[in-house]
């Protein structure tokens, strides 16, 4: 598997191949979709806010897709990954590319938002959790 980012130019055609992969990984907790809809990230990523990445095979068919925001923070320049969705995307040669394409774009540390089950899966590759989010309705 192959992580291949998405010249913005090309975001509006590769987006409908992917959406359903981006809005897997937007459901989290009790909010769910309604902290950030997939209309939300569409918008994020055309207007440059935030990146999104597609994984291909050898024969270059979708797999998946993530997307990573950047913001810096004093002491570091966080790659955050709002969403990750796919079949067989998260293994350590993806980690590794995903690690990758963070540095590429300057950053110092990788983050990402998880349900617990992701969250225990990504110990494998010693990404441990740093925060733990709590939620209430209003």
């Amino acid at each position: 598997m192959i992580l291949r980012p998405v010249a913005l130019e090309y975001v509006h055609l590769t987006w409908p191949l992917v959406k359903h992969y981006i809005e897997a990984g937007l459901t989290i907790g009790e909010v769910g979709e309604k902290f950030l809809t997939i209309d939300h990230m569409l918008a994020k990523v055309t207007s440059g806010q935030t990146l999104l990445c597609v994984f291909v095979d050898e024969d270059n068919k979708i797999h998946g897709a993530l997307t990573m925001a950047f913001y810096n923070e004093p002491l570091h320049r966080v790659a955050l990954v709002s969403s990750l969705g796919g079949k067989l995307v998260c293994n350590a040669s993806t980690l590794a590319q995903i690690r990758a394409v963070a540095k590429m774009n300057g950053a110092t540390i990788l983050q990402a938002y998880g349900r617990p089950s992701i969250v225990r899966m990504l110990r494998k590759f010693d990404i441990k959790p740093t925060y733990t989010t709590v939620e209430q309705l209003l």
